[in-house]
């Protein structure tokens, strides 16, 4: 009976909590039941793979083997090998422009720790007064027609200068921002200014860069009052020359433009007059508040009106010396160096910006030009828009003309009277180097202008390091006679009798004549810094598209 009743027993089902939740049901085949109870380690060999055994003092150890040092208290210290990456060493030596320009390139853990150049006391810098003043400083060399990557190596080293680690400036065509965060827990700091007005003074922007360089050298001690001081002495200095005179250079640079071309002296005057008249109507628009567009327009009548009526005279002058030469003082050439030298560099929205504004003062003069042609063409105006400049064989009055040139450019530019004749000599050097390519070996204008651009760059930057300033000084005037004058009146005066064809193509010539102009420069200041003393073993690029 007993027997029985524990049969029984088994056959009865058992209750939830009689049984596992894992176990598996009747008539399933049972898993084998393993050879030990406790789970394997995890840092057990797997089945099949046979132990280490170490290696005799005699043989080299697997690489797979424990360490015979090793110790989990005393553990050893990690190797990072540095191999391939490039070491950066800073040269105190260096100018302050490639040393900053270096470190904006460098990775920013890669940076150095920044060493403060200017003392301040105990408590650290005031970071919102270094910020502002970074601010200050960088907006008016952006305003000054200076590059973005420099308005940015500048707001650099103000910020390091002052002991402001991990800073970020940030350059657009008219915004201006930075940033600071004290250390990777701290809420970061960021400031920003907005551009709204630009001018065109080289004796500000040099005393500007001599402001910045004072206060990362050693050898100054510059406060932040003494910083803001400085500042406001700059901002309330006066123009180094009158109205009348930039009025009167205007005219010159325009007679200048022409004798280069061809003209006698006739010519000269009446391209000076027709320069002088358009640059006061300039001077009238501006200060009734309108547009710089319409500015230009106004300001490119005078000297076509001046050709037109030389044609109806039926004098024996050139009235396309007198047309071009008035547009040598209005082709934004210094605008187009500063966009093309953006773009180079990666800053591709300031650079975009700032070729837009030129395609807007290009078509200004354009429809200034037009205008007046089509008005002489419709009373019988004889204009030829075949006709081109036949070269004329006379380097010695063409070498003159072109210093002149320059010479008043950089007037016009309100450059300091100590590097006038520098930036003279510098474009007469250009205009001898294009002409020896373009009309003695005949040899393709684009190429010979952007060899002579180059050489300008290359001079330029050569200058502005022995002087410590900026290469703009030496090298904006210096493109005066390069500029497409000539190009530019023929594509207008095509287009105006209706010859569409050779009009666009004049003036896409103009257009490839104005981007080796500017394509030159940039290079030029790159291999000038090729051979410079540079702050690192080797001088890194602007890693921002494809990173090679």
């Amino acid at each position: 009976m007993a027997e029985q009743h524990d049969a029984i027993e088994d056959r009865k089902p058992q209750s939830d909590e009689a049984r596992s939740a894992f176990a598996p049901p009747d008539g399933v085949e049972q898993p084998q039941v393993p050879e030990e109870e406790s789970p394997t380690s995890e840092f057990a060999l797997p089945a099949g793979l046979a132990p280490v055994v170490e290696a005799p003092a005699d043989q080299p150890a697997s690489a797979f083997a424990t360490p015979s040092t090793y110790s989990a208290r005393d553990t050893p210290n990690a190797l990072i090998t540095t191999a391939g990456l490039p070491l950066v060493r800073l040269s105190k030596d260096a100018p302050w422009q490639d040393r900053m320009r270096t470190m904006l390139r460098m990775p920013v853990g890669d940076r150095p720790v920044a060493e403060p150049i200017q003392k301040h006391d105990d408590t650290g810098p005031a970071v919102p007064r270094v910020l502002d003043l970074t601010l200050r400083i960088g907006e008016l060399l952006l305003s000054g027609g200076e590059g973005a990557e420099d308005v940015e190596a500048a707001m650099f080293a103000i910020c390091r200068s002052y002991g402001l680690d991990r800073c970020e400036p940030t350059v657009t065509f008219t915004m201006l921002a930075i940033t600071h965060q004290p250390s990777l827990v701290d809420d970061p700091v960021t400031a920003n200014r907005t551009v709204r007005r630009r001018g065109t003074d080289y004796t500000r922007l040099a005393a500007v860069h001599r402001l910045v360089t004072d206060m990362t050298t050693e050898d100054h001690e510059v406060s932040l009052e003494e910083a803001y001081r400085r500042l406001a002495e700059i901002r309330r200095n006066r123009h180094p020359y009158p109205g009348w005179v930039l009025t009167t250079a205007c005219g010159l640079l325009a007679g200048a433009a022409s004798v280069l071309l061809g003209g006698g002296v006739a010519v000269f005057l009446v391209a000076a007059v027709g320069a002088i008249l358009g640059d006061r109507l300039a001077w009238l628009c501006a200060a009734r508040g309108l547009p710089e567009f319409y500015q230009f327009v106004v300001a490119a009548m005078p000297p076509a009106a001046m050709g037109v009526a030389l044609s109806l005279l039926s004098w024996d002058l050139s009235p396309s010396a007198v047309i071009t030469g008035g547009l040598f003082a209005l082709i934004p050439g210094r605008a187009l160096v500063a966009a093309v030298q953006d773009g180079l560099t990666g800053f591709y929205v300031t650079a975009s910006a700032r070729l837009l504004e030129v395609g807007y003062f290009f078509v200004a003069i354009v429809v200034g030009v037009l205008t007046v042609l089509y008005g002489g063409l419709q009373i019988h105006a004889e204009l030829n828009p075949e006709g081109t400049f036949k070269p004329i064989d006379r380097p010695v009055v063409q070498i003159l003309a072109s210093f002149v040139l320059c010479l008043t450019f950089a007037i016009l530019l309100q450059q300091d009277r100590s590097t006038v004749l520098i930036v003279a000599s510098n474009g007469a050097v250009a205009w001898v180097v294009y002409a020896a390519i373009a009309v003695t070996a005949k040899g393709s204008p684009i190429m010979a202008t952007a060899v002579a651009a180059g050489l300008v760059g290359l001079f330029g930057q050569l200058l502005s390091r022995y002087w410590n300033t900026s290469a703009l000084l030496y090298v904006t005037a210096a493109i005066g006679p390069l500029l497409p004058g000539s190009a530019t009146y023929f594509g207008v005066l095509s287009i105006a009798q209706n010859h569409m064809d050779t009009g666009i193509a004049s003036l896409a010539k103009a257009a490839a004549l104005a981007l080796a102009i500017a394509i030159g420069v940039n290079l030029g200041n790159e291999i000038a810094r090729l051979f410079l003393r540079a702050p690192g073993a080797g001088r890194a690029a602007a890693k921002r598209t494809r990173g090679f």
